[in-house]
């Protein structure tokens, strides 16, 4: 192990103070706000010059870190201020300063949410949102689903790609249907607009990192209806440790029909190519470096392929009614190669092959009614939508054996010793039709009332084509949510709710692991009440949360991972505190507090009961503060940024047999406006290269990456 690199701060101490310089920051900057908005940089205590700040909206995600709404809250257009529920949003403007290379990236400083669980395995997007893992069910791209349709054949979401990402917290099956109860990210999509604009840059960076992208678009002509955007990168990049990649291409042409204010239709197209390394862990206990590759490298990829198509419509009438159609075609190609399971005890022993080609191709649809219209002195929201998603994959899957390694001195042996064979070749299609229903009724422009119903139908199979067996099953579910949220004052509103979610399994057997007992579909309730506070002095939005979530019918692998079993009952209550603000245009800031009290509150022979689920940490925390210092005519504006992630301990496993330590890891930017046009960007993740575990499963351990810098030329118009 590498043991002589410099040292960050100890996590426990780490979290004691990033959490005691959050409160004084936020402490300082509520109290200070309205001697700034005063002050004008001249000390004398006569006629002062006042300085109008400019509060507006926030909703600008290419210019403000702070949004006032969210497509995800309610399906509608009602503010974060006044919707019953919790949700963070992340804007484009945030994920360009802190050059977020992924989707767990650009939700890292987000309260309520851990990401990045699997350290250095980038073959999916992890996160776990207030203690429930969403990774496979939990990701939607512009309101429509974008979970992993089988088992291993599934494609991540460009960041350079999105404008914001919007983290729905809490059980969201009333509008979204079947999803754990944790939450859901909805990624939402660069989009054109009528105003011309552009940019092009580059960036070169640790491991060899070479990238370049463009973003344009506007309007065909001054006076057209027409409007376009053209978003592509590429990029050519090693990974974190030795015989690993992340190989880019991504581009997405957009189009935008608009004849006036009350119908728009958009089109949406994108071609994503990512080349990347399956999973890497080091035997548990292992004294070796962190870096060491104890696979092949030649059976070693995770490649995919993604094709999108779809579109967006709304008309608006003129009595009340909107119409909103949304829907997208997707195709998904995988192939992945890797050898894993050395032994850090016997260099003679075999290690494991494990191979996949998959496709999957989905369809999905939305469609919404939306009424409004006033009862008296009520305004009332009633929204009226069905949806429907069909999956259709197929994955062949190779499962042998490669010959053995020394893990103090490995030396490979090639394609000759890898030895694949058969494992399962299945088909599966699943097909899941929702009904739903919402109302809204505000009182006296104070009291908000939402309650919702949806009716879900889910219809699974999966063929064994080496087997000539087929499982089939069908779920359904009823799922409600009551919702309230009360002005106390124009900045300031208390909510409360409860929801419930609803999620079944692809098909009873369609992991290729033998089933103890039938496997039902997992079913959530949440309550939860919370403040969220809107300042009209300056740009924010401050939240806070306090929620009871319980899942039941949760599945659970024994020892060996050779059977799963529904281990019954877990249970995660907690606070989150969050805050995003931004001052006179030069101080942003976001931070972020999680605690989790996760339990295992029933277990089919009850040896479980009472532990902490794996993977579920006690506390979460991060803080990210920027500042820009103004040019002067002769220097360009100056801003400089820094950030930490805070990650508590956890376990490995459900029966806390093994613990994980807590981390802390720091960020850093700066970035200096050359001229009105031209960028210097510098990013730095990890900057003190800490060295942690991030999870220890079945008997492997996961780092998290090390410490990554980026340089980034930005030339816009």
């Amino acid at each position: 192990m590498r043991n002589n690199k410099p040292r960050s701060v100890g996590p426990d101490r780490g979290l004691a103070i990033l959490l005691s310089g959050a409160s004084l920051v936020v402490i300082a900057t509520l109290a200070a706000t309205p001697a700034i908005a005063q002050s004008s940089g001249n000390q004398s205590s006569t006629d002062l010059e006042p300085i109008v700040v400019q509060t507006g909206t926030g909703d600008n995600p290419a210019t403000s870190i702070v949004s006032n709404s969210s497509q995800s809250t309610t399906k509608s257009d009602t503010p974060i201020l006044k919707s019953s529920n919790s949700v963070s949003v992340v804007t484009q403007k945030e994920i360009e300063t802190r050059k977020a290379q992924s989707v767990q990236a650009i939700v890292s400083y987000t309260s309520g949410v851990s990401v990045d669980e699997f350290g250095s395995d980038d073959r999916y997007d992890y996160y776990r949102i207030r203690g429930f893992d969403q990774t496979s069910l939990g990701t939607y791209r512009d309101g429509l689903a974008a979970r992993v349709p089988a088992w291993f054949t599934a494609a991540r979401l460009e960041p350079y790609g999105l404008e914001k990402v919007e983290v729905l917290k809490g059980s969201t099956s009333t509008l979204f249907g079947l999803n754990g109860p944790g939450g859901l990210i909805n990624a939402v999509t660069k989009k054109p607009t009528k105003t011309p604009f552009g940019e092009v840059y580059t960036t070169i960076g640790t491991d060899g990192h070479y990238e370049t992208g463009v973003d344009f678009g506007g309007a065909l002509s001054p006076d057209s209806p027409w409007a376009y955007r053209i978003t592509a990168k590429g990029q050519k990049a090693d990974g974190s440790y030795d015989y690993s990649k992340d190989d880019r291409l991504y581009i997405a042409p957009a189009l935008t029909y608009s004849p006036d204010a009350t119908t728009s239709l958009t089109l949406l197209t994108n071609y994503s190519k990512r080349d990347g390394s399956p999973a890497r862990g080091i035997p548990h206990g292992a004294n070796i470096d962190i870096d060491t590759f104890l696979g092949e490298p030649d059976y070693n990829k995770f490649d995919t392929t993604q094709a999108d198509v779809g579109y967006e419509f709304m008309h608006r009438f003129d009595n009340g009614l909107t119409f909103r159609q949304n829907a997208r075609y997707s195709h998904i190609g995988l192939d992945y190669k890797e050898v894993y399971g050395a032994s850090a005890t016997d260099p003679t022993a075999d290690r494991t092959s494990f191979g996949v080609d998959g496709n999957s191709n989905r369809f999905a649809i939305d469609n919404q009614l939306q009424y409004d219209h006033t009862i008296g002195s009520a305004q009332n929201k009633l929204l009226v939508g069905t949806d429907f998603t069909y999956d259709n994959t197929r994955e062949n899957v190779v499962y042998g054996t490669a010959g053995p390694i020394d893990i103090y001195n490995p030396t490979y042996c090639g394609l000759s010793c890898v030895n694949p064979a058969p494992y399962v070749n299945w088909h599966v299609k699943q097909s899941a039709a929702g009904v739903y229903l919402q109302d809204e009724l505000t009182l006296f422009d104070k009291l908000t009332l939402t309650g919702g119903l949806r009716y879900d139908y889910v219809d699974s199979t999966a063929d064994y084509l080496d087997k000539g067996t087929s499982d089939h099953s069908t779920e359904n579910a009823l799922t409600k949510r009551l919702g309230a949220s009360y002005l106390l004052t124009p900045e300031l509103s208390a909510y409360a709710n409860y929801s419930e979610s609803f999620q079944p399994l692809v098909a009873p057997s369609a992991n290729g692991y033998a089933v103890g007992g039938s496997l039902k579909a997992q079913e959530g309730t949440q309550y939860e009440v919370g403040l969220k506070f809107k300042p009209e002095d300056f740009k924010g939005l401050f939240t806070l949360a306090y929620f009871d979530l319980t899942q039941t019918n949760v599945p659970s692998w024994n020892g060996d991972r050779t059977v799963q079993k529904q281990i019954g009952e877990v249970r995660v209550r907690g606070v989150e505190l969050e805050g995003k603000f931004e001052l006179l245009d030069r101080l942003n800031a976001t931070l972020a507090y999680s605690y989790w009290d996760g339990e295992i509150t029933g277990d089919g022979d009850g040896s479980l009961i009472g532990n902490t689920p794996e993977r579920v940490p006690h506390h979460i925390a991060s803080a990210w503060l920027d500042y820009t210092i103004p040019g002067n005519g002769t220097f360009g504006d100056l801003t400089l940024g820094a950030g930490a992630r805070y990650v508590g301990s956890t376990y490995g496993d459900a029966a806390n047999t093994v613990k994980v330590a807590s981390h802390i890891v720091f960020d850093a930017m700066a970035a200096y406006k050359v001229t009105d046009n031209v960028t210097l960007q510098v990013n730095a993740t990890n900057i003190f290269d800490e060295q942690y575990v991030s999870t220890s499963y079945y008997g492997t351990d996961y780092y998290g990456d090390g410490r990554a810098v980026f340089g980034t030329l930005k030339y816009t118009w």
